[in-house]
């Protein structure tokens, strides 16, 4: 299912413009929303997701105004909210087997297969018999999506999937969102570059309530393509190249500050050329707004 949003705003009653004009296509399959902690990422996810009501704009799902008719996205959704919580004395079964009657699965037989089937899609078999509690970060991530997936939505939400995840627990969540991603249209929203790397056809980056960019991750690096530059500098330096250069990110390497810029000539002063990654052209695009 395509969602077109347009022109979304949303000023929360403490002042804050959460969003600012948001426009999005988003096309069946995954999709990217990039954004660094307070860009308005969550604000538009609730908004997509009716529960909670912008101050303008659309959002029309194949067609129909979800915001004028809200069962029509509710019918369809799947959401795995950043912050959720289960009951931690029952088992994974128990718990996937109450939402399953919560989402109106009532025919005792068809539930079981579903609940059984989504367990063993999302790798939970095993520990089906198991309370909540014992899990892990990454099992209880897998349990969540196990439970945005029950009524088989065709639009899912995720929100910070990865975040808290050792590198197994996350490699094992993206590679099951990757196969989710082929039968629905999910909005997977993060500030995680690697997140959306490794998995988005299409993406877009949000800053202060606005879309910075959007496009394929190979459109987004093309904004920064021969205007990226690299230098390892002292210590002491760091002020003085930030007040001449426009300094996307820095880091330690080796115990050594690098400065990464972004310039349309060569700086000189042994600044060495690099091919721009998507990571850069985040940092880009975050920058200027």
């Amino acid at each position: 299912m395509a969602l077109e949003i347009e022109n979304l705003t949303k000023t929360y009653p403490n002042g804050v413009r959460a969003l600012d004009g948001v426009t999005l296509s988003i096309p069946h399959g995954l999709f990217g929303l990039l954004g660094p902690n307070g860009a308005g990422k969550s604000s538009l996810m609730r908004t997509i997701a009716t529960l909670q009501e912008p101050d303008t704009g659309s959002i029309r799902l194949d067609g129909t105004d979800t915001l004028k008719n809200k069962d029509a996205m509710r019918s369809t959704l799947g959401y795995l909210p950043q912050e959720f919580g289960f009951y931690p004395t029952l088992s994974g079964e128990s718990t996937l087997d109450h939402f399953a009657t919560l989402k109106g699965l009532h025919n005792g037989k068809e539930r079981k297969a579903i609940v059984e089937g989504l367990l063993a899609q999302v790798n939970l078999w095993d520990a089906r018999k198991k309370n909540v509690g014992g899990y892990s970060g990454g099992m209880k991530q897998r349990l969540g999506i196990a439970v945005a997936l029950l009524a088989n939505p065709s639009v899912i939400i995720v929100d910070e999937p990865t975040a808290g995840l050792d590198p197994t627990e996350r490699n094992r969540f993206l590679n099951l969102l990757a196969e989710v991603g082929e039968g629905a249209t999910v909005i997977l929203s993060t500030h995680i570059v690697e997140d959306v790397r490794e998995l988005c056809e299409r993406m877009a980056i949000l800053a202060k309530g606005r879309v910075v960019a959007q496009g394929n991750p190979e459109e987004v690096i093309g904004r920064v393509a021969g205007s990226v530059w690299r230098k390892v500098i002292g210590k002491d330096e760091l002020a003085e190249y930030e007040a001449r250069y426009r300094v996307i990110s820095r880091r330690l390497i080796a115990g050594k500050p690098v400065i990464t810029v972004y310039q349309s000539t060569d700086p000189g002063e042994g600044f060495e050329a690099i091919a721009a990654d998507l990571e850069d052209a985040y940092f880009h695009a975050v920058g200027e707004a």
